[in-house]
């Protein structure tokens, strides 16, 4: 019996099978007296199927979430800039005053400092531009305008938090499904040694019975 004989043709939202309950474990082994290592294989099958895809989404899953912080502050900065161009300010109406007499200093460089490596910062002043660049991945960076970049990055966001949210749903589902084998597995483990129990209990009747009549 292979594994996709013990899952359902019923499919989740993203295509993952679904695990049906094996209520009359006699029928689903083929009869009283059928073997059950076949159908215990099956499952313990799909169980590693299940266990497998649940490795990958949650790969999948966790790459997405250390994404998504650098996706925001990359475009917070890149808002900012922007802002500042605009001659925008992000301080409060009551602030209105002290940004009227320093208006000058947003036409002064920005200073803010650079990651060179994990460890390693560098200090750096930023002349007003209208172009950033940004890293595409596989060694690729271009430049954007910062509207272009500002969309490109939100629209990269929402991506990112709608597959997070949608691998959530893959792993809560994948999950269930995987409780459900585990409890058939349990099912038709526990019923085939009920089994055994009840043939010799059967055979030791038949043996005590035997013995009596000889007796007699």
């Amino acid at each position: 019996m292979s594994s996709s004989s013990v899952l359902s043709e019923e499919r989740g939202a993203r295509g993952i099978p679904k695990a049906p309950f094996i209520q009359d474990v006699e029928k689903h082994i083929g009869g009283a007296d059928a073997e059950v290592e076949g159908p215990l294989k099956a499952i313990q099958d799909a169980i590693s199927k299940y266990r497998y895809m649940d490795s990958n989404l949650t790969q999948r899953r966790l790459g997405l979430e250390e994404k998504i912080p650098d996706i925001k502050k990359t475009l917070s900065m890149v808002e900012y800039l922007q802002e500042r161009r605009e001659g925008k300010s992000s301080q409060s109406e009551d602030d209105l005053e002290d940004d009227l007499e320093d208006s000058d200093s947003d036409s002064k460089p920005l200073k803010t400092t650079f990651e060179l490596n994990d460890t390693l910062f560098a200090e750096a002043e930023l002349e007003d531009t209208d172009t950033v660049y940004l890293w595409l991945g596989a060694n690729v960076m271009l430049s954007y305008k910062l509207p272009a970049a500002i969309k490109l990055l939100r629209s990269k966001l929402e991506a990112a938090e709608a597959n997070v949210a949608s691998l959530t749903e893959d792993l809560e589902f994948l999950r269930e499904q995987l409780t459900m084998m585990e409890v058939n597995m349990a099912r038709v483990y526990n019923w085939d040694v009920k089994r055994r129990r009840e043939h010799r209990t059967a055979e030791e009747q038949g043996g005590k019975s035997a013995s009596e009549k000889e007796g007699g």
